[in-house]
Formats: structure tokens, sequence, C-alpha cells
């Protein structure tokens, strides 16, 4: 993959009204275009600064002045994209930051693909393609378990972890192949238990990896969640105080919520996509009647139910259907109105649904020990944010590969099939395990990644 010799521009910071914006410019022609729409106080110039240099001065363009701004100088290969770099800080209007930007580019930039910086920076050799993947998901992380788990990621961790296996992998296959292939030299023969041990290992190892996967997408995209129970069991007090405002309408009067009413909401480091649903019963309402079909469909698709119940008073019907329905599900019996007179059968819904809270809706009791237990059904509660871990699904996919080869490789040790067939089987491995890192990767892989990014990463 050849790297473009085109200098590329793009404001990096949103797209919105902001104390400060930031026009990131980076290429062999970084310094000279940057150059002509800058006019520095002083006597320092970018042309002939060091790098890691800021410089104060106004941008401007053949209309006159636009804005004061700051210039900051990076100077390859020490550069987040390994070339030339500079980012030139402006006040964050967007008329400014749009006017600067046009500057930049009548001034010989071109403007940036989406997440062409960093993939730049891959092409350099500045980061893997976890790495960069990661970058990704720092930006669009919503926690703090998500961000912290994402930066090890950019921190190489997940890079490593691969490239410790594949190592493995590597060694097994060229003493086979060395051995199978000058059988006259003297290279010591490798046995059936040396290849066993060294495929059994890459195996488990992979194991591990893989299912951080459902656990890691949980962190990182949030997990369907559907509030359910029949009416006025507190399900919109819930969604409410969940949210932090009110989200959903709350009254006396049965079939008030008749559609689903969604968020998106932080609940103890776990992003929940909170669907409030209209209360199950059997109704001659059409309106209401549309209102419940739609909330048992939401119920049947949920990632996690959260299964609210009256503790003031006796289980009806419906009650017990929604109980089989989510039996063996991940799900919460949030008992609410605790402050009330106990008429509920407790027992009856702990068989069925091992994980209970006591919340009283109104008042906000239960809501952190909900949190705990929301993290503890989604496996969050002891998850090592700083452990490698599959991030996505063209990862998911790589590994997934590379343990099926692995599988196929002992199959073929235990078959007594020839070195050469265990090692086809091995090379299959590490071309997948090479492909998820980035370092055997097609060009149409690399450029689906960041097609994902946004402009100006």
């Amino acid at each position: 993959m050849s790297l473009e010799a085109t200098t590329i521009a793009a404001i990096s910071t949103p797209l919105a009204v902001g104390g400060i914006g930031v026009i990131r410019i980076s290429g062999k022609q970084a310094r000279q275009v940057a150059s002509k729409v800058f006019s520095p106080v002083g006597s320092r110039q970018i042309l002939t600064v060091s790098g890691y240099t800021a410089i104060y001065g106004r941008v401007f363009d053949q209309d006159g002045d636009i804005d004061d701004a700051v210039v900051t100088v990076f100077i390859a290969p020490r550069s987040y994209t390994g070339e030339d770099v500079v980012e030139i800080s402006c006040h964050g209007g967007l008329y400014l930051l749009q006017r600067t930007l046009r500057a930049v580019l009548d001034a010989g930039a071109v403007p940036a693909a989406a997440g062409e910086f960093t993939k730049r920076a891959f092409l350099n050799g500045k980061l893997s393609l976890t790495q960069a993947e990661a970058v990704m998901d720092l930006i669009s992380a919503q926690g703090e378990q998500a961000a912290r788990s994402a930066l090890s990621m950019r921190d190489g961790k997940l890079f490593r972890k691969i490239s410790g296996i594949t190592s493995g992998l590597l060694q097994t296959a060229a003493h086979l192949s060395a051995w199978v292939d000058y059988p006259e030299e003297e290279i010591p023969e490798i046995t059936d238990t040396e290849i066993l041990t060294a495929l059994t290992t890459a195996k488990e190892q992979l194991a591990t990896l893989l299912a951080t996967f459902d656990v890691g997408r949980v962190m990182k995209e949030g997990v369907e969640t559907a509030i359910v129970g029949r009416p006025n069991v507190g399900k919109s007090t819930l969604m409410n105080l969940l949210a932090g405002f009110q989200r959903s309408i709350v009254t006396d009067i049965p079939g008030t919520t008749r559609d689903i009413v969604e968020d998106t909401v932080n609940v103890g480091g776990a992003i929940l996509r909170l669907a409030d649903t209209a209360g199950l019963r059997e109704t001659d309402d059409v309106v209401e009647s549309v209102g419940v079909e739609l909330a048992r469909k939401k119920l049947e698709t949920a990632g996690l139910v959260l299964a609210v119940f009256d503790s003031s008073d006796l289980l009806s019907d419906e009650d017990m259907r929604l109980i089989e329905a989510i039996k063996g599900r991940p799900a919460i019996a949030i008992v609410n109105k605790s402050d009330l007179e106990q008429k509920i059968d407790l027992e009856l819904i702990k068989s069925s649904i091992p994980h209970l809270v006591y919340t009283s809706a109104q008042s906000g009791q239960g809501v952190e020990e909900l949190a705990n237990v929301i993290a503890q059904v989604l496996g969050l509660y002891h998850f090592d944010t700083s452990a490698a871990m599959i991030a996505n699904e063209r990862q998911r996919i790589c590994a997934e590969r590379a343990k099926t080869a692995v599988d196929e490789a002992l199959a073929a040790l235990n078959s007594c099939f020839t070195f050469d067939a265990v090692n086809v089987c091995i090379d299959d491995a590490i071309a997948a395990l090479l492909e998820l890192t980035g370092e055997r990767a097609s060009e149409a892989v690399v450029n689906e990644v960041f097609h994902n990014f946004c402009v100006g990463k």
C-alpha cells in the first residue's frame, strides 16, 4: 500500500460552536501550506522552527485577516501521522473554522477523507490496525469502562497479545518447515508432544480472547434494555429515575404509556439503551393494544430485561406470564413500591429470576443496588479493562478463523497426518492473526476500517 503524496487538511474538532477549533494539516507540504495562510507575531517562522513548537499569530486569506491563532508544528516522523503536521488553533466559531479551512485548501492542501489522518499513522507504522481501531473506540466511548478499555487497546494491549500468540505459532511452523524441508541437516526433530503443547496453548489463549467479545460489545455499544411489567407498577417512574429527567409521562391512569419511550443512559458503567414499554395487559383499546404488542416484541429482542413488579399487590396472571417469558434470560426482577406493605410472593419470583432488587421508584431507593446488579448480570462487575479484548466484529472474525485453523491443526496431528498438513493449518492461523493486527491486511480491509472514522481523525 503506497502512501498518498498529497497534503491533507480537515477540521479536527466538532462542527459546533466552542471556545477553540482546530484545523489539522498533514503531508510533505504541511508547513509550506500553513505558512501561506499564517502570519506570526515575532520572528519565528513555520518553515524553520523545530518540532513541538507553538507560534502565535493570525490566519488570513485573500480577503484579509480571519482570526487570531496558535500554530503547532510537528516534524516527521515525530507526529501523529508520521508526516509533517501543522495544527491551526483558532476561536471555535463555525464561520471562522470553515473560512480558515478554505484558505488552507486554496493554499494547496486537499480535503482529508474519513479517518485519513489515522490511516496515514497506520501506513507509516505509528499504529497497528488494532490500535487505530481503538482510537475510534476512544472517541465514541460513552462510559468510564469503555474509555479505559479503549485506552488500553490504544496503548497496544491487544496487539501485543496477538503478537505473542502469533510468535508461538511462527516458531512451531518454522521448526516444522525446517525439519521437513531439510531432512539431511542436523535439525532437532520436533515431537508430537511439543506441537500439541504449542497448539493447545494458542487455542486456549484465543478462546480466552474471544470470550471478551460479548462483554466488550456491551461496554462499547450498550445493551438493548426493556423495562416491562403490567400497568402502574412504576415502569415510567423508573425510566425517568435512570434517565435523570422526566422522559416518560407518569400518571395513576393505567395505559398512559402507549408507545415505546427510549433513551440511552449510563448505569454503573453499563450503557443501557432503555425502552419504557406499555403496560402488559389485555385491553379493548385499539391504540393501547398496539403499544402492548410493541412491548411484547421489545421483550422478545431485549438483551436485558428489567421486569417491574408491585410489592404491594399480589402477582397477577400477567405477572406470571412475564416471569415465565423471561426465565433463563438476562433479567432483573425489580420489586417496586418497597416502602408499602408487602403482599407479593417473592419466593415465586426468585425461583425463576435469580437477580432481584427492591426499589422505591418514587424516592430513588434501591437504584444504586440496581446499578451493581446490572453490572453483575452483564459480566462487567469484575471485568479487567486493562486486559486485551476483542473490540469489534472484524477482530472477532479474524480470531475465530485463527482458532478454527488451530483446531484443524490439532485434529490433523491427532489423526497422524503428516507434519506438512499440520503446518498448512498453522499457516492459516498465522495469516488470520496477521490480518487482525494489520500486518498482512488487504487494502480493502484497511479501507473499510477507516471508512467508519470521522473526518478530521
